[in-house]
Formats: C-alpha cells, structure tokens, sequence
C-alpha cells in the first residue's frame, strides 16, 4: 500500500474512532427501546459538553479532515482507472461526510445545545430539544458508514493494484519465456550442425 493510501487509512480510521467516542450517547437514542426521558437528557448532556471543550480540538479535528481530502485528491488527478473508481468513491463518501458534519452536526450542536436547561434525570424531556437530540445520532451513524465505506473502497483498490501487479509479472515472464528458443529447436539445431561436414557448412 503506497504512502498516499496510507495516510486516507490512517486519518479515516481517526476520524472514524472519534465518531465511536460519541457512542456513550448516540446509543441511547438509536439502540434503546423506548427511549426514555432519562436517556435523553443523558445523550443532550453529553453534547453539551461537546460545545464547551477546548476550541483547539476542533482546529485539530479540521486540520486532519484537510489532510485526508487532499489526499485522496492529490491520489485522484492521477488519472489511472483504478483510482477513478476507487478515489472518486472515497471522495464522495469523504465529502459526504464532511458537509454533513459541517452544515448539520455542529450547527445542530451549538444552536441546540450550547445551553441546555438544569434539570432532574427524571424530568419530562423538552421537545424542542427531543428532535436535534434523535437527529445528532443519526448523522453519527451516516458519517460512520460513508467513513468505513471509505475503508472499503482503498481496500478495494490495495486489492485490485496488488492483482494487476501479479498479473504483469505473470505476463513478463511469459513474454520471456516465449522469446527463448524452445529446447526442441535448440537440439534439431545442434544435430543438423553436427552432421554436416565442414565443406557442407
């Protein structure tokens, strides 16, 4: 696997490990049934915190989500068939992901949740507030599918270069055996020399 497929692996697996870390909530409300009140205000909790944490995480989360796309385009303008395929998907998937995230997950999180009100864990849940809290969870769940879709498809390609890298190597070495003369031509040769006489050569 070259260096550009790689650092997509890489950063995906990270991108993808920080989108498991909000498991602790999104579980809550996609996985729990009923979902209770008391699970909801632990889920809204949660990301709550999320909208008070050090603004340098998010710089850092960006600046790896940078690394990532550019790779994967600076991987695409080569222009080879496997990496049309294999890369435009990963884009696509990669892209997805990073709008949904941008124009959804944080504005949800900090219009909604930048402040939420004091409560008991018993209290009946705010339903202006039952809807983002449903909604931030699912778009967890989307970004964590196009991301491992992402894995899949530079899998795919690893797999299919290693394929075609078999297969040329399977090819020079027929050619090369076809070039040399095969062993019968080889000893009807040297018997024909041996039996002529020096004057008839």
């Amino acid at each position: 696997m070259g260096v550009r497929a790689s650092v997509v692996v890489s950063v995906t697996s990270f991108l993808l490990g920080s989108l498991f870390t909000h498991w602790i909530a999104d579980s809550l409300t996609l996985w729990k049934s009923p979902v209770t009140d008391e699970h909801l205000w632990t889920a809204a909790l949660y990301y709550s915190i999320l909208t008070k944490g050090p603004v340098q995480i998010l710089y850092f989360l960006s600046a790896v989500v940078v690394l990532g796309g550019s790779t994967i385009f600076w991987s695409f303008r080569d222009g080879e068939a496997g990496n049309l395929m294999f890369d435009g998907g990963s884009i696509f998937l990669y892209g997805t992901t990073v709008i949904m995230y941008m124009f959804s997950v944080i504005p949800n999180l900090l219009d909604k949740f930048s402040s939420i009100p004091f409560h008991q864990a018993k209290d009946v849940f705010p339903h202006a507030l039952r809807s983002p809290t449903l909604e931030l969870a699912s778009n967890h769940l989307i970004c964590s599918v196009a991301l491992t879709g992402v894995l899949i498809l530079q899998a795919g390609r690893w797999w299919a270069e290693l394929s075609d890298g078999d297969d040329e190597g399977y090819l020079e070495e027929k050619l090369a055996e076809d070039s040399e003369p095969s062993d019968v031509l080889s000893s009807a040769a040297a018997i024909i020399s041996g039996a002529l006489t020096p004057d008839q050569k």
